[in-house]
């Protein structure tokens, strides 16, 4: 069974890491943000019905705020019994889905924790700066190959905890959602509330 560790940092340009506060709030309380396009990467064999259906569900929530695209790459695509070889073989494949202009966040054990106020602030920050697309890359069984860790412009992960791939898109996909949901929350009760104070005069 696959497993993977899926960890964090932060900074969009300068990938500085983020230290996560208590009861903080995201910058774009009460904002909007540009619907930037979402693409998730997951190195993993051929999922399970239950799984693919929560990615199905969760894929069409999140297409309420945003484009999001979920690709499969296939594990160990040269079958080889080498470690080495696998990583090299997946890590190849992964990049090849990639653009220049993707910026990309890498699931890794040496990532750095963040709150679901910092993810928003993660997707707030790459919409308003002009990024093309938000690329989410999920390792195979042994982590990411040399190109994706040179190619990441963040690494974050999701747990301390060691995820099964499959429960690990699951988790990405829940945060995703649940970002653009806090953020429309807050704008609605932004303006909810200027409609209010606007009523008193």
């Amino acid at each position: 069974m696959a497993l993977c560790w899926c960890q964090s940092s932060a900074s969009l340009s300068l990938k500085k890491k983020i230290a996560p506060s208590q009861n903080r709030k995201s910058k774009y309380e009460g904002q909007s943000i540009v619907a930037i396009p979402i693409r998730v990467l997951t190195v993993g064999k051929r999922r399970s019905k239950g799984t693919q259906l929560l990615v199905e569900e969760y894929a069409q929530k999140i297409k309420y705020y945003c484009n999001i695209e979920d690709t499969l790459i296939k594990s160990n695509p040269k079958a080889t019994s080498d470690v080495r070889s696998q990583i090299e073989a997946e890590d190849m494949l992964m990049v090849q889905h990639t653009t220049p202009d993707d910026f990309i966040v890498m699931m890794d054990e040496n990532g750095k924790d963040i709150v679901s106020e910092e993810m928003a602030d993660l997707i707030g920050d790459a919409a308003n700066k002009g990024v093309m697309r938000l690329t989410f890359c999920i390792g195979g069984p042994y982590g990411h190959g040399p190109l994706v860790r040179e190619r990441a412009d963040m690494s974050i992960r999701l747990s301390s905890l060691v995820l099964n791939h499959q429960v690990a898109l699951i988790v990405l996909l829940e945060q995703i959602y649940s970002v653009h949901t806090y953020i429309r929350r807050c704008l609605s009760s932004f303006l909810f509330s200027i409609m209010e104070l606007g009523s008193l005069y």
